[in-house]
């Protein structure tokens, strides 16, 4: 028994709430998790299912690597609480390629070089794939402005520009 003002010490059990369960349809295959409330969509993919493509960066949501499409729209999985997405349709890099043969966009990265490192290109594709899906881009200059939330930091942009243009109309 604790000492008159002084707090009985806590017990791990009385810390950490039970795991939650969830669902979510990743890349076309539903599965089901068992994830601490604070686990984040980003950990759960890269983590619990082995889905690296998706990647943590800043894990802030400032630099977009880990965008992913969460039932069409993307998002930064970073931010992202996995059991917010309970029941959602999430898309990663993965999940773009359609029986052995590359997303146009993928394609299209690799048509205009429009890579260095290669770390944010997942994120771009993703982005990119959203951006299309929106249908509010038709400049390069409105192209740049929707994708100002996805960060090269070797400087790929005219590239990455001009590998959505492409994409953009053969789709």
């Amino acid at each position: 028994m604790a000492q008159p003002g002084t707090a009985e010490p806590l017990r791990q059990t009385d810390v950490l709430p039970e795991k939650i369960q969830i669902t979510l349809t990743v890349n076309g295959t539903r599965t089901g998790l068992a994830v601490a409330p604070w686990t984040t969509l980003l950990d759960a993919l890269r983590d619990r299912l082995d889905l690296t493509g998706t990647k943590k960066g800043c894990d802030h949501g400032q630099c977009g690597a880990c965008t992913v499409l969460v039932d069409g729209r993307r998002i930064n999985s970073c931010l992202t609480l996995a059991v917010m997405k309970d029941g959602a349709e999430v898309t990663t890099v993965e999940g773009l390629a359609s029986n052995g043969t590359l997303h146009p966009l993928q394609q299209a990265f690799i048509d205009h070089d429009a890579f260095q490192c290669g770390y944010c290109t997942s994120g771009q594709i993703c982005s990119a794939a959203g951006l299309i899906a929106e249908g509010k881009a038709r400049t390069a200059d409105e192209i740049r402005e929707l994708m100002s939330g996805n960060i090269c930091r070797c400087g790929a942009y005219p590239n990455i520009v001009a590998a959505i243009q492409q994409a953009m109309e053969r789709s």
